[in-house]
């Protein structure tokens, strides 16, 4: 079947403001016809017009404390040495806070500097000013005074000031009504049975409560399997029913990719892909004065695209402009290599190291939607630069608050599911802090702490010639550095393979045979090490391993690999290969220890790390996981001199 490939490569602040500007000519995102609704209702809508005061607040002369009313002239000459009494009658009366101030009354004196002589006389040290502790008429708001502007979205604060001025129903901007189509053959709904080829239909729900967080009303229809006249049918329903339209996935260059053309048919696409990385085969077009939105399925690619152009018709729509996300320099703890042409948008992790904030990239791939869930922050690389090198400074979108970033304790270094549990328990017993985990390997790791861009490294590297762990490499990388090594673990290391072993593999010899797979871990990481001494040991070639140059970056992902069936084997831990069903065979146990600078051992970043290690309830959840042994958790195992 032929495929009609016609995607561009416009720029992105190009593709944005002309398809704003197409819009705002249609008249696609002017705000509806106002709406009137009670002001107890109204918390985040945007006001149509001005909201003008009714009454005055107060509307009567108060009392600012609980008291004695007077007129202030009455008191004139009171004072320490002379002390002047005052008898209640038609001009000195009790009030309470609140109360309307009686006639002839001008100042209110606080019942704290009274002293009563008898029953119905007081005496006091000090004069009162006119209009002392008294509330005047229209304090707080007067009548005919504007409350609130036009396109303002409105706090809870507001609804006070508002019902204050006698307003009980004000005039705001609808919310527009955002259609969502979730497009392909193979997309089940949540909760379904699965089979091979199946994927679950989560887009439009994140769609729905993107559009519900910016101000619009989601309307999510049921899947459209690839059929050009079907959908053809369910865009002109949505187009009689919503103000924008999104039609999710088909929108690239596919033998079933229907959106442009159909769009294309019935309106106008106005660009058909935009130089981004993800999201490029984004469609923006316009079909009956209304805005059509062909988004990505990758579902990063679909979140990215949701916020760079659908985003802003939806705040357009009801009066407003998007909120700008703060924005802090960073350094890049890892080189950073991006196409030329294209803005790359990085997912990062963050944290405070010193007085550098760094960011380490995380999974780049469009279809990880866990990289936004474990996102920090968003690193945008202009498309007129090749990316950025370890130590460049560089701005990043905050998608956490900066305070949440300080109290976040950095660890680089090898993976282990260790650190997950860690990471969980520390949320639990200190909600304001979190850990930062990037899997670079064990060597990655000390080389991360020598650039001084994390508080503690996780490293298993094992030293050949005394089979000790980690110390020598510490010695060689870190020379004259103060720092100590605090065991988290000892785990198995071994091989992962699938559920009753099908190939027989049961040690290294069997990597070399044609019909086993390998999956291995990358450069650098402590597990890779292991493999290749023990690849020494046999005396064996590793480049007679099938897919030795395969890598991955947890023992996770060797897991899943072996799992789908795409390697036979990798060496991991055993609680990755239980995690996945699938069975292992046990090579060595191995010490999985923190490397923490001296300067940062007496720091919260690490001390809360030993708390959660003490908790029983953290130690049997890693042993649940299988492969874990506790005895030094927690314990200082080794430090420098």
């Amino acid at each position: 079947m032929k495929r009609d490939v016609y995607l561009s490569d416009r720029p992105l602040e190009e593709a944005q403001a002309d398809y704003i500007q197409l819009l705002q000519q249609a008249g696609a995102i002017n705000p509806g016809r106002p709406e009137l609704i009670e002001v107890e209702k109204a918390a985040g809508r945007i006001t149509a017009g001005p909201v003008y005061a009714k009454v005055s607040s107060p509307h009567y002369n108060a009392s600012a404390m609980d008291g004695v009313a007077v007129r202030a002239v009455d008191t004139f000459g009171a004072s320490e040495n002379c002390p002047k009494r005052l008898k209640m009658g038609e001009l000195v009366r009790m009030v309470d806070t609140g109360d309307p101030l009686p006639p002839g009354c001008d100042s209110v004196i606080m019942i704290e500097d009274i002293h009563f002589v008898a029953e119905d006389e007081f005496e006091i040290t000090s004069a009162a000013s006119p209009w002392q502790h008294v509330r005047v008429i229209g304090e707080d708001v007067v009548a005919t005074e504007m409350i609130i502007p036009g396109n303002h979205r409105l706090r809870p604060v507001d609804l006070g000031g508002i019902l204050a001025g006698g307003v009980t129903e004000i005039y705001v901007y609808p919310r527009p009504r955002v259609a969502l189509l979730p497009t392909g053959s193979e997309l089940v709904q949540p909760g379904a049975g699965l089979k091979e080829g199946d994927i679950i239909e989560y887009n439009t729900r994140v769609f729905a409560a993107l559009v519900d967080e910016w101000g619009g009303l989601p309307i999510r229809y049921d899947i459209t399997v690839d059929d050009y006249g079907l959908l053809k049918e369910r865009l002109k329903s949505a187009l009689d029913e919503a103000d924008v339209v999104l039609i999710n996935a088909g929108s690239s260059a596919g033998r079933e990719d229907y959106t442009a053309e159909l769009i294309a048919e019935m309106g106008e696409v106005f660009t058909h892909g935009v130089a981004i990385k993800p999201g490029k085969p984004v469609i923006l077009g316009l079909v009956n004065g209304k805005p059509v939105v062909g988004v990505p399925g990758y579902p990063v690619s679909a979140v990215l695209g949701m916020e760079l152009f659908v985003k802003p018709v939806v705040y357009r729509k009801i009066g407003s402009v998007p909120p700008a996300r703060p924005l802090a320099d960073c350094v890049m703890s890892r080189k950073i290599v991006s196409p030329m042409g294209v803005e790359e948008f990085v997912r990062v992790k963050l944290g405070r190291v010193g007085d550098k904030f760094i960011a380490t990239p995380i999974s780049r791939g469009a279809g990880v939607i866990m990289s936004m869930i474990r996102a920090d922050g968003m690193l945008r690389v202009p498309r007129l630069s090749e990316g950025y090198n370890p130590g460049d400074v560089a701005p990043v979108e905050l998608m956490r608050s900066l305070e949440e970033v300080r109290e976040t304790t950095v660890v680089i270094g090898s993976h282990d599911m260790a650190l997950d549990v860690l990471a969980n328990y520390l949320r639990k017993i200190h909600p304001g802090a979190s850990l930062s985990s990037a899997h670079v390997g064990s060597l990655g790791g000390l080389s991360a702490l020598k650039r001084g861009e994390a508080h503690c490294a996780g490293t298993h590297l094992l030293d050949e010639e005394t089979g000790d762990y980690n110390v020598s490499y510490i010695k060689r990388l870190l020379p004259g550095r103060s720092m100590v090594l605090l065991n988290l673990v000892y785990r198995e290391q071994g091989f992962i393979v699938a559920k009753g072993n099908p190939k027989g593999i049961t040690g290294v010899r069997d990597l070399i045979r044609p019909d086993v797979g390998y999956v291995n871990r990358q450069r650098g990481a402590g597990t890779r090490i292991l493999l290749d001494y023990k690849l020494k040991e046999a005396g064996m070639d590793p480049g007679l391993i099938s897919g030795y140059q395969r890598e991955e970056y947890t023992h996770m992902a060797v897991a899943a690999a072996v799992a789908s069936g795409s390697a036979d084997a990798g060496m991991g831990i055993r609680a990755a290969a239980k995690a996945l069903d699938l069975d292992f065979v046990g090579v060595v146990e191995e010490r999985y220890d923190l490397c923490i600078p001296g300067e940062f051992r007496d720091l919260p970043y690490i001390t809360r790390l030993l708390e959660v290690m003490e908790l029983p309830e953290f130690r049997e959840e890693v042993r649940s996981l299988g492969g874990y042994d506790l005895r030094d958790c927690g314990k200082i195992v080794w430090e420098s001199e």
